[in-house]
């Protein structure tokens, strides 16, 4: 299955860190901490620039890891989703990834 992007909402950010596409970033323009709460980021960007972060519907995200279709999500220490264990829901996978770095569907959860 192909993946892709059905963004109900995005919300525009001044970064305040560099922002890689595709990883967590939180409303506040920062990188998302392990297991914290965040959305992901459309576009990256370096600090200072704006960008967009998608906070409803479905986006693409990197994986930290090997991800199952239908896991709940949070993030790593990188941004990237892994399965989650004990952190914020931030999404669920709609896609499988077979290894970190593979780019996935996921329903974004707000939070």
């Amino acid at each position: 299955m192909a993946v892709g992007c059905i963004s109900l909402l995005e919300k525009t950010v001044l970064a305040s860190a560099a922002l890689t596409q595709f990883r967590g970033a939180t409303l506040a323009g920062a990188a998302v901490s392990a297991a914290g709460n965040g959305y992901i980021a459309a576009v990256g960007a370096v600090s200072g620039a704006r960008t967009t972060v998608t906070v409803l519907g479905t986006c693409i995200a990197e994986a930290g890891a090997a991800v199952s279709a239908n896991a709940l999500l949070e993030f790593d220490s990188s941004g990237r989703v892994v399965t989650r264990s004990s952190g914020a829901i931030v999404g669920r996978a709609i896609t499988a990834g077979s290894a970190a770095g593979a780019q996935i569907e996921m329903l974004v959860i707000p939070n």
